[in-house]
């Protein structure tokens, strides 16, 4: 599993064998089974992050009708960014749960700071990894606004397709802004253009 990590390292570093398995020793990973919590709406976040090595979690929130709705998908070689560190007496507006049995890299700012001061390179690699999953998002969001449902969902079956399968299909329709009847629709119609 540290393998992906240590792809990671060598995409982003130019750290030698003998850091980048010191680095990957000295992390933290832990398996977490399907339905556990990450983080609940309305808790102390905590300083953590993650980065997903096997798995899928979900982030959610509830919204003021009492509906949960589906804010992101974080799947293998993801990071999952809890950023609370200059409001840390701030609620959590949003809960992350696995939704399959997850292998997560588990990060705090204390050993991070360790690690960052021991190996630089880390750090940069880090930050960019940060700025691409910004870039995503922001990316992700634009295209969201300016797009149908229908348009949604094709590009989730282009970007992401291993989603479809892999979560429920509730969960993703709310992540596309939709019901689950609209998405059965759509699906079938896109499955009827296809012939």
């Amino acid at each position: 599993m540290k393998r992906i990590l240590l792809k990671y390292m060598t995409k982003f570093t130019s750290l030698g064998e003998e850091e980048q398995r010191a680095i990957s020793e000295s992390v933290q990973v832990e398996e977490f089974k399907k339905g556990a919590y990450l983080l609940r709406q309305g808790d102390l976040p905590g300083i953590k992050c993650y980065f997903v090595l096997m798995g899928c979690v979900r982030q959610f929130f509830i919204d003021e009708s009492g509906k949960e709705v589906t804010s992101n998908f974080f799947t293998e070689e993801q990071a999952i960014p809890i950023f609370n560190d200059q409001k840390q007496d701030e609620l959590s507006k949003y809960s992350l749960t696995c939704l399959e049995d997850c292998i997560l890299v588990v990060g705090d700012i204390d050993s991070e700071k360790t690690m960052f001061t021991k190996y630089s390179q880390l750090e940069t690699m880090v930050r960019k990894m940060m700025e691409i999953n910004l870039g995503e998002v922001q990316e992700q969001f634009a295209e969201f606004i300016n797009s149908s449902p229908e348009e949604r969902y094709l590009e989730i079956l282009r970007k992401r397709p291993h989603l479809v399968n892999r979560v429920p299909q509730h969960q993703l329709a709310s992540y596309l802004g939709i019901t689950p009847e609209s998405l059965s629709r759509i699906k079938k119609r896109i499955k009827q253009n296809k012939f």
